[in-house]
This record gives structure tokens, C-alpha cells and sequence, in this order.
């Protein structure tokens, strides 16, 4: 397709925001954020810490302990960057892959199993934890985090609402009417499409005629950027100056990070081997997030193997531990998921509800 100038204006307008290149080096020197020597130490113990839990999981979904998990390796930046710019009183609406964010921002992580188990539990939220339940439903929470956004602005609240999706969920309807509505309200929201490339198994370049999603912005009339995806300190900065951008009244941003999950889409049953290459793995793996950053750190003798080897006993003491209270949690039952529906049942349900309470006191 021959692209017309007006086109070409406009993507070109649209480069990837870089801070760290592949080996770790400071390309931008300009966009470095101010963050102490603990706080970045803290950022790659995130992405450690994440990685491990990632593979633990994997491990315990294939055990048939755990129930639908969507893997995250090789989106540590993404997430963990995104997360780490966010303050305490803002509101987080994740999609069914973003699990991490939402245990950072205080959800315990035996919820977030209890969660992926299908158990009632794992969507009650605590009390002072500002996080919307995981949305099964593509895009959905685009809309919902314009919503959010509306009314924190309409309580002049200091906070911002934030949502995740993948490249698929750009490709969405309710994706276009949660920007528009955002940008025609000027909310508080950021919207982070995590671009892993493959929509389950279809190609981001056969989802649209577009160069970048970021640009998709242009049309909301919202701010867009894109940023790599594997870069955390590129993540964190683009990410803090959309945050600034929702409080001081200009609006919403919509962040594009240029990521990849190593992993399948879903462990219900998808083969990437079936619709990506070994060449693009190899290719992608070679920007990893947490082999650039450990470079990083490394150059300003903030990281070591020892640190490192803390950081991966200590989750897999911590999931252990989150595994055995997810364990020990009630067993769910019908009558709970009724009551929780219902405040008052109709006829037919009654019926049902007392069958159910006679076959679960057997």
C-alpha cells in the first residue's frame, strides 16, 4: 500500500523511545530518570524476582496446581517499568497476563493464584488495594479505565488509572471508543499496549496497516508514544511523564512498549513453535530485559551474583509459601458463588440453591 506524505508525517513522528541499548549502555543520557542506586537495584530485583515466579508457575500450571496462567517472560521491563512510576492511591486495571503489576501494587500473591484457579477468593480485592479484577475479555478494561479515570477526575483525585493490553487488544473496538471517550473527557488514564508481536498466534503487521499502535493516538487526539519494551528504564520514564501528564490536567497518553513473551500466549494449549520462528526467538532474546539491565548495573557496581541468588531463593521460598495457603483456602462451593450474585433470589433459584446445599452437606 503507497502510504500518502500526510501519512508519512505522522509516522515518522513516532520513533522508539530508547534509554539503554542491548548492552546495557546509556544511548540517552538526556531521558535518564533520577532514581537512587537502591531504587534500580530494586527494579532488577522486580525483574528477577518475576522471572523466577514465571517459571515456577509454568511448572505448577503444568502439575495441574494453578489453573490459566499466561506467561510473562521477556515483558519484566514493560510490566515491572510501568508499575514502578505508579504511586499507591492510583488505580490499576490489568488484563488476564498482568498478574505481576497488580501483586506489586498489593495484591498478596497467594490471591493472585487463588485467582488463577477460578476460586471466588482470588477477585476480592483487599481493602486499600486500588486493583480492578484481571479482565478475561480483550480490551474490555480500556473502556472501563476511561470510566475509572472520569471519576477520579470528577473527585479531583491525585491519581491516575492505568491499563494493560497486547497488541490484539489494540486491534479491538472497545480499544478505540476507551481512547476516544478518554481523550474527549481529558481523563487521567495511561493506556499501555504491551506490542509482543503476536496476537495469540496472528502478526501484528496483518492486524493493521499501521506502522506503529502508538499512533493510533493521532486520532483520539491523546498524547502516544512508543518506548522499548525491553529497555525498564525507558518503561519507567515514559511511564512517570504520562502519569505527570494525567494530574496536571493534559490528559490521557497512550504507551506503546516494544516487548516479546518467550513463552506460549496462554498454557491452554498454544504452540508458538506453530506461528513464530526459532530465528525471531533467538533475535529477541538477545534484547532481554533482565541481561541488559544486569549489564547496567553491573558497569556501576550495583549487582552481583550473589545479590542475584537472594533475590531467586527468596521467591521460590515465597511461592512455595503462597502455594500453601492457596491450599488451604475453603473450598469453593455453589452456594457461595449464589449468594455472592444474589441479594435476593428468585423462585427457580431457591429450588436450586437448597438441592445444592443438600449435596454439599454429603
Amino acid at each position: 500500500m503507497e502510504k500518502t506524505k500526510e501519512l508519512q508525517k505522522i509516522e515518522d513522528q513516532f520513533k522508539t523511545f530508547q534509554i539503554l541499548d542491548e548492552d546495557g549502555k546509556v544511548v540517552n543520557e538526556k531521558a535518564m530518570p533520577e532514581l537512587s542506586d537502591e531504587q534500580l537495584k530494586e527494579l532488577m530485583k522486580r525483574m528477577v524476582y518475576t522471572r523466577i515466579w514465571d517459571q515456577r508457575a509454568i511448572s505448577l500450571n503444568r502439575q495441574g496446581r494453578l489453573g490459566f496462567y499466561a506467561p510473562v517472560a521477556g515483558q519484566e521491563a514493560s510490566m515491572i517499568g510501568t508499575h514502578f512510576a505508579l504511586e499507591q492511591q492510583d488505580w490499576i486495571l490489568p488484563g488476564y497476563r498482568d498478574i505481576p503489576q497488580i501483586v506489586y501494587h498489593g495484591v498478596p500473591l497467594e490471591q493472585a493464584f487463588l485467582w488463577s484457579r477460578g476460586h471466588l477468593a482470588g477477585g476480592q480485592m483487599p481493602e486499600g488495594v486500588n486493583v480492578m479484577m484481571p479482565q478475561i475479555i480483550i480490551g474490555a478494561q480500556i473502556i472501563q479505565t476511561a470510566g475509572v479515570a472520569m471519576g477520579l477526575k470528577r473527585k479531583n483525585k491525585d491519581a491516575i488509572a492505568i491499563t494493560y493490553t497486547g497488541d490484539g487488544g489494540a486491534s479491538q473496538g472497545d480499544f478505540y471508543e476507551g481512547i476516544n471517550f478518554a481523550g474527549a473527557f481529558n481523563v487521567p488514564a495511561v493506556f499501555v499496549v504491551q506490542n509482543n508481536r503476536f496476537a495469540i498466534s496472528v502478526p501484528v503487521e496483518k492486524q493493521s496497516a499501521a506502522k506503529t499502535i502508538a499512533q493510533k493516538a493521532v486520532a483520539a487526539g491523546i498524547h502516544g508514544v512508543q518506548v522499548d519494551g525491553m529497555d525498564i528504564l525507558a518503561v519507567y520514564a515514559a511511564t512517570q511523564e504520562a502519569r505527570k501528564r494525567g494530574l496536571d490536567g493534559n490528559g490521557p497518553t497512550l504507551i506503546e512498549t516494544l516487548t516479546y513473551r518467550y513463552g506460549p500466549h496462554t498454557m491452554a494449549g498454544d504452540d508458538p513453535t506453530r506461528y513464530r520462528t526459532s530465528d525471531l526467538d533467538d533475535e529477541w532474546e538477545k534484547k532481554d530485559p533482565l541481561v541488559r539491565f544486569r549489564k547496567f548495573l553491573e558497569g556501576k557496581k550495583l549487582w552481583s551474583e550473589e545479590e542475584e541468588a537472594e533475590v531467586v531463593e527468596q521467591a521460590k521460598e515465597d511461592i512455595k509459601e503462597a502455594i500453601k495457603k492457596a491450599d488451604s483456602a475453603p473450598k469453593q462451593k455453589v452456594t457461595d458463588l449464589i449468594d455472592l450474585m444474589f441479594e435476593e433470589l428468585p423462585h427457580n433459584l431457591k429450588e436450586q440453591k437448597e438441592e445444592y446445599i443438600a449435596k454439599e452437606s454429603k
